[in-house]
């Protein structure tokens, strides 16, 4: 089965992603029986050199023309951000293809009105890589643990700062430092404000919250907090009382109501994501009958998040037109509450 690609950017992720679809091509195809073959790809700039290798005429800076190529099977989105993402998405769903998607915060925000879209077409919208980069905890919430009642979900679903704060801690830096150690090796951007003011973590947060509980959090109503003010003295504190200063996205429904935050947690240092350092995300999920789960793996970079992508591209091709994916918008099945 031959499935035409259509890919809306080429950055760090998007390179990534088609360069992975491009060498990998025959291994994907031999292991899932599912031939992914790139089409089109919407650049902003034709004049850049790309690391991948792909005829000209199959490159175009004219994005919409990819997102409503009747050649095309699905369209992945790695713009980012909401504009002009969510129109191209939009429309890319309104011509009757799946779309696969790294955005995290088109998918927290406008995520309802994208899978209206995508349930009026009859097709499926996947965003693996929204959360956690590499790390697949998306398909195990919407689906492995749908009839389940879930406790709390919380993670470390930030690289960023989780780098920063692990230099604080184990290398005693002062927090300017380990953030120009950070950019320095490219784990932050020059601006780093969405990371270190817990916003990105916001976004994630609220998808997480959303899929755990069967109802809309929207980001706006994370509370959110950063690393910004978190001192070297801060960290020393945490140490001498055995515990460790991680910045947490977590939910929990309390008397009936979901309740979402991020912002630094001092935690027990036998607490599972106490001892999640570097750029490592991991998500945590308790509930009643299953206990605890631990995902955790590489949560950001090109490589893991195209791997994530990969997987939904080949989701998509074996459910054709079929079964959607439950998103954060669905409901979740009613279940008894047992007493405990």
């Amino acid at each position: 089965m031959t499935i035409r690609v259509g890919v809306l950017g080429a950055g760090t992720v998007g390179g990534a992603l088609i360069n992975r679809l491009l060498a990998d091509r025959e291994a994907i195809r031999l292991k899932s029986g599912v031939d992914l073959e790139v089409r089109r790809v919407a650049v902003r700039d034709l004049t850049k050199q790309r690391s991948f290798d792909l005829k000209a005429d199959r490159i175009t800076d004219i994005a919409m023309s990819v997102a409503t190529d009747p050649s095309i099977d699905v369209v992945v989105e790695v713009i980012g951000g909401l504009d002009p993402a969510g129109e191209l998405v939009l429309a890319a769903l309104r011509s009757g293809k799946p779309v696969v998607t790294a955005n995290k915060e088109l998918i927290a925000t406008r995520g309802q009105e994208i899978v209206e879209a995508a349930k009026r077409a009859g097709v499926s919208v996947m965003y693996e890589a929204a959360v956690g980069g590499g790390i697949p905890v998306i398909r195990p919430l919407a689906e492995s643990l749908a009839g389940e009642d879930i406790d709390t979900v919380s993670g470390i679903v930030n690289g960023t700062t989780n780098f920063i704060l692990t230099a604080m801690t184990n290398e005693g830096q002062g927090y300017d430092e380990a953030l120009r150690e950070a950019q320095r090796l490219g784990y932050a951007e020059t601006d780093p404000a969405d990371d270190v003011s817990g916003r990105d973590a916001a976004f994630k947060t609220a998808i997480l919250a959303s899929l755990a509980f069967g109802e809309r959090v929207p980001p706006w109503e994370v509370q959110c907090e950063g690393i910004e003010a978190v001192t070297a003295q801060d960290i020393s504190a945490a140490t001498e009382r055995g515990e460790v200063i991680k910045l947490i996205g977590s939910a929990e429904r309390v008397n009936g109501v979901v309740k979402a935050s991020v912002g630094p947690r001092s935690l027990p240092a036998d607490h599972p994501l106490a001892g999640i350092s570097g750029v490592t995300n991991a998500i945590f999920i308790e509930g009643p009958s299953f206990g605890r789960l631990l995902f955790t793996g590489p949560g950001a970079g090109g490589q893991p998040t195209a791997s994530a992508m990969i997987g939904d591209l080949i989701q998509v091709a074996s459910r054709g037109r079929g079964p959607r994916q439950r998103s954060p918008h669905d409901p979740k099945p009613k279940r008894q509450v047992l007493h405990r």
